[in-house]
């Protein structure tokens, strides 16, 4: 029901501002989705690779634009060069880590058009290849939102891959979920897609773990808050994201206790496009 609340918030949310955004660019590569683990953080937008024009998302006003050779200041200078629109009702869009950008300090009242250019994508910030950094962030409810929440997605029938599923007992030890002992464990599991590039692992919108047909977690990857400074991600209620994290390239899933007996482990990966992949697996435990 949590999960099914989450959703419709979302839904309602976009749904009563008529709000659909347009991919930001023409040609370019999707290298991390939104969620994506990091080497331990979570993506909070998608990094594209190419070379490309950056184009605004959906109209807005733009609210701050910075040069990639801007002085440092306050503002997270791990974006590099980046420009930052508002949309109203306290959502905005966030473009960085691009080349650079066309706007100086008596434009940032200017109106930007769906589809308008504003900047050419490059190496800025954090960035190690050409491309650029979107962002779509919620103000008032603090919270980074996925974009394809609000982005139609490409089309995609191909299923998501399950690469692995583990179990880590409370000594921190993955075990394999066969023989087990009577205990609690960590399940820990590795997804990807069929479009991540070699070397990237995509996250996608929802990971489902169930011990004998009761669901024991759910995790969701469409929106990821800031709490006290702390980046909290959706699993059941809020948990911190360093703990979902955690195991670069594995997501914790689900917390669970186990019975002596036979115990039927499922998992099931979601994407955007409602394409999905289970896995199940018999354990004995003693």
């Amino acid at each position: 029901m949590k999960r099914f609340f989450v959703l419709v918030v979302l839904t309602v949310f976009f749904s009563d501002a008529a709000f659909s955004m347009s991919w930001p660019f023409i040609n370019a590569v999707l290298i991390r989705n939104f969620g994506s683990n990091d080497m331990g953080r979570p993506v909070l937008g998608m990094v594209f690779s190419g070379n490309t024009e950056v184009l605004a998302a959906e109209r807005g006003e733009v609210i701050f634009s910075r040069g990639k050779d801007a002085p440092a200041s306050r503002l997270p200078s791990t974006l590099g060069a980046w420009t930052a629109l508002d949309h109203g009702d306290g959502l905005i869009s966030i473009y960085s880590r691009y080349a650079d950008t066309p706007y100086n300090d008596d434009q940032l009242s200017a109106q930007v058009e769906r589809q308008q250019v504003i900047a050419s994508s490059g190496t800025s910030g954090w960035s190690t290849q050409d491309g650029f950094y979107f962002i779509v962030y919620d103000r008032r409810e603090r919270r980074w939102i996925n974009p394809q929440m609000i982005i139609t997605p490409q089309i995609d029938t191909r299923p998501l891959q399950i690469i692995s599923v583990e179990l880590q007992n409370t000594q921190g030890n993955s075990v394999q979920p066969r023989n087990l002992t009577q205990g609690r464990y960590t399940v820990l599991v590795t997804t990807n897609a069929p479009a991540a590039p070699r070397g990237y692992f995509f996250a996608p919108l929802r990971i489902v773990c169930s011990i004998n047909g009761a669901e024991t977690g759910s995790l969701n990857f469409e929106a990821i808050s800031a709490r006290d400074g702390v980046l909290m991600v959706y699993r059941n209620g809020l948990v911190p994201a360093r703990q979902i994290y955690a195991s670069f390239p594995s997501f914790e899933t689900a917390d669970v206790f186990l019975n002596r007996g036979q115990a039927n482990l499922e998992i099931i990966v979601q994407d955007i496009a409602g394409n999905s992949r289970s896995y199940v697996n018999r354990m004995i435990v003693n």
